[in-house]
């Protein structure tokens, strides 16, 4: 006899949605841009 794990339920998940994931890389492109990873002449 095998024991498994039941299935995690929704709740128990961590998940992001896609706003907060445009979010985040949308503030890690504008910090790289301020420190001057991404050079000035890059964006538009």
């Amino acid at each position: 006899m095998s024991e498994t794990d039941p299935p995690a339920t929704d709740d128990e998940r961590t998940a992001i949605n896609e706003d907060w994931a445009a979010t985040v890389v949308g503030l890690v492109l504008l910090a790289l841009v301020l420190i001057g990873v991404i050079p000035v002449g890059l964006v538009p």
